[in-house]
C-alpha cells in the first residue's frame, strides 16, 4: 500500500498513527496530545465510558468527533461472547461500527486468545462491522483473521504497555510479506519515538499506540514526536534504504582521483 492515507474499510484517513485514550493525568491533557499527534483515528475503551452521558464530564467531551473517528475497543473481554456484546454495545451507543476487536487470553500478559479471536471475529463481520484484531505477530493466525473478514490486522510489537519495541522483527517482517490485500498496524508494545519509525520503516501501514503517549513525563511532547516519528518511517519505507553491507563504500567515486 504505497500511499500517502490510510485505508480501512475503504476509508482513508490521512495519519497512520491512531492513539488511544487512557491513562493520561486528566482529559485535558488527552485532548492536547491528540491534537499534537496528527491522528485522525482515536480507541476507546467501550467498556470504560459512560454512554448513556449522564455522569457528568466523559472523555467523549474532549474529542471533536466531526474530525477525528472513534475506534471502539472491546479492552477487558477475556471471551469471545462478551467481545462481541460489548462490540455490539458501542455500536447501539452510536459510537461506530468499526471495533478495534480484542479477546484476551492470559490477564498477566495480555496475550490474545486467538482461538476466540478468530470467532468473534467471524461473527461480527456477519453483523457489518469493520474489525480491527488485535492479534499475536503469528502469520498464520493473521492469514485466517483475514481470510474471516478482518479489514486489517493489528499483530503486536511486544505486550501491551511494555514499550519494548519490536521484539520478533522476523516474525513481523514475515506477516508484512504475506499479508498485502489488508493493512497491517502494529499494536502494543511501541514505547518511544525511534521504536513507531522502526515499525514503520518495516513497512507497516499504521501503528497504534496508548501508553508509550499517556505514561510520557510530557505526552503532548511525545505525542508530537510520535507524530514525526511515523512520518519520517513511512517516508524511509518508500524511498527504500541502501543495502546492508560489511565494508565500507566511498561517499564519492574514486575514478578520477589523483594519487
Amino acid at each position: 500500500m504505497q500511499t500517502g492515507t490510510l485505508t480501512i474499510a475503504g476509508r482513508s484517513y490521512p495519519s497512520r498513527l491512531i492513539v488511544g485514550t487512557g491513562k493520561y493525568p486528566d482529559f485535558d491533557v488527552m485532548r492536547r496530545a491528540i491534537e499534537a499527534s496528527g491522528a485522525s483515528m482515536v480507541t476507546v475503551a467501550v467498556r470504560r465510558v459512560d454512554l448513556s452521558r449522564r455522569g457528568g464530564e466523559s472523555l467523549l467531551d474532549y474529542i471533536d468527533s466531526a474530525r477525528i473517528t472513534l475506534l471502539p475497543n472491546t479492552a477487558g473481554c477475556f471471551t469471545a461472547e462478551e467481545a462481541v456484546r460489548t462490540a455490539r454495545l458501542g455500536r447501539e451507543a452510536g459510537l461506530s461500527d468499526l471495533v478495534k476487536l480484542e479477546v484476551i487470553g492470559d490477564e498477566r500478559t495480555l496475550f490474545p486468545d486467538n482461538e476466540g479471536l478468530l470467532q468473534a471475529t467471524r461473527i461480527l463481520v456477519k453483523e457489518g462491522f469493520a474489525v480491527l484484531p488485535y492479534t499475536n505477530d503469528d502469520l498464520v493466525v493473521a492469514k485466517r483473521l483475514r481470510d474471516a473478514g478482518a479489514a486489517a490486522v493489528m499483530p503486536l510489537a511486544a505486550p501491551i504497555g511494555s514499550g519494548l519495541g519490536i521484539q520478533n522483527p522476523a516474525n513481523l517482517r514475515i506477516l508484512l510479506e504475506e499479508i498485502r490485500d489488508v493493512p497491517v498496524i502494529v499494536d502494543a508494545g511501541v514505547g518511544t519515538a525511534s521504536d513507531a519509525a522502526i515499525v514503520m520503516e518495516t513497512g507497516a501501514d499504521g501503528v497504534l499506540m496508548n501508553t508509550g503517549i499517556a505514561g510520557a513525563d510530557d505526552p503532548v511532547k511525545m505525542a508530537r514526536a510520535m507524530r514525526l516519528a511515523v512520518e519520517a518511517g513511512r517516508l524511509a519505507f518508500e524511498a527504500g534504504r541502501i543495502p546492508k553491507k560489511l565494508h565500507a563504500r566511498a561517499s564519492s567515486p574514486l575514478q578520477g582521483i589523483v594519487r
